[in-house]
């Protein structure tokens, strides 16, 4: 019976044990103690791509078109890879001239540059097509060629120089300008100093004019001019009026010689290190944005000319077919010496 009660009295005191230490309840008296906090929703997983700033390179102002597309491009760039790429623009031929920019990004020394198409030829020679005069007879045209299937294989010649081309942005439609007289027909050209890019086929069609063609980076125009070492050059409307060159010409001329499209280049060696959404959100962004350029330039054209001519220069009109005739003894020059398949094919395009 002893044993018995000893038994009792042996397993009562384990239950108080367990019951004080917390084990299975609460006792009399005691508040229960509080819940633990419920686990905080799961953070989305921050983006493990390592950070990539773009250097892109201009020749033009940051007043300029090729200045508010690239501001574009960085905002959505930006947005569409985390903030993990972000992109810091060089304007007024910080990193070089043109030439000098394509070499660079060939290199890899300059990650990003947009440049007008002028220059590329002395590169990649099939890029020439695009420098013929009047071959593009609207903006509109232009965009169905570039963006399609000529556009698309020059863009793919320049991975054998380690560059990668993504998309034809505008440069614009090129008027004659310059400080000696009223120009209204290619004769009137004659016996002028006419800055030119550093293109052959520019420099040939401002020959056929009677015109002296000077080729020179952009950087250098408008102390040129200020100087007297050339009388004119030829660019459009909105590097005209964003370069102030309109303070150094007393004319302008509305030619529309040759439409000038820009490319967006980049060192494909920098893209291929990114991770794969860090190049899906840099093609998209650069897709975006260069639709949005051409559209802020077409869109704002007409209100450059106009500010052309209050800054007190005198804008002509010219008869467009008298110009298109003289043009045509540049292309009995290239004759054979171009890609007939891509002309052919840009002027099948309505």
């Amino acid at each position: 019976m002893v044993r018995k009660s000893l038994a009792i009295l042996t397993c009562l005191l384990l239950f108080s044990a367990v019951v004080f230490a917390g084990g299975g309840g609460q006792a009399a008296g005691t508040a229960a103690p509080a819940p633990a906090p419920a686990a905080a929703p799961a953070a989305a997983p921050a983006s493990t791509a390592s950070p990539v700033a773009l250097k892109v390179g201009i020749t033009l102002t940051k007043e300029s078109h090729y200045y508010k597309g690239l501001q574009e491009f960085d905002r959505l760039v930006r947005q569409y890879s985390n903030n993990t790429i972000t992109c810091e623009i060089f304007p007024d031929s910080q990193l070089g001239g043109e030439r000098d920019l394509v070499e660079s990004v060939a290199m890899g020394t300059v990650p990003m540059a947009l440049i007008s198409t002028g220059p590329i030829p002395n590169f990649f020679p099939d890029w020439a097509v695009l420098d013929l005069p009047y071959l593009f007879p609207t903006p509109q045209i232009a965009y169905k060629a570039l963006d399609g299937e000529v556009g698309t294989a020059l863009m793919n010649e320049l991975t054998t120089k380690g560059i990668l081309g993504l998309g034809f942005w505008e440069n614009g439609v090129r008027h004659v300008t310059n400080s000696k007289r009223e120009i209204k027909v290619p004769d009137d050209l004659k016996g002028l100093k006419i800055r030119t890019m550093e293109n052959d086929i520019h420099m040939a069609t401002y020959r056929h004019y009677g015109a002296s063609p000077t080729p020179m980076a952009m950087g250098e125009v408008f102390m040129a001019l200020q100087q007297g070492t050339v009388d004119g050059q030829e660019n459009p409307a909105i590097n005209i009026l964003t370069s102030k060159l309109n303070e150094v010409q007393k004319y302008m001329s509305l030619t529309g010689n040759f439409y000038s499209p820009a490319a967006l280049f980049m060192n494909k060696g920098m893209l291929d290190k990114m991770s794969k959404d860090q190049q899906d959100a840099t093609l998209r962004a650069a897709k975006e944005a260069k639709d949005w350029e051409r559209k802020y330039s077409q869109d704002n054209t007409a209100d450059a000319i106009a500010q052309i001519k209050a800054s007190g220069t005198k804008v002509t009109e010219v008869d467009l077919n008298v110009w298109i005739a003289a043009s045509q003894a540049t292309y009995k020059d290239y004759e054979g010496k171009l890609n007939q398949d891509y002309i052919n094919k840009i002027r099948a395009i309505k």
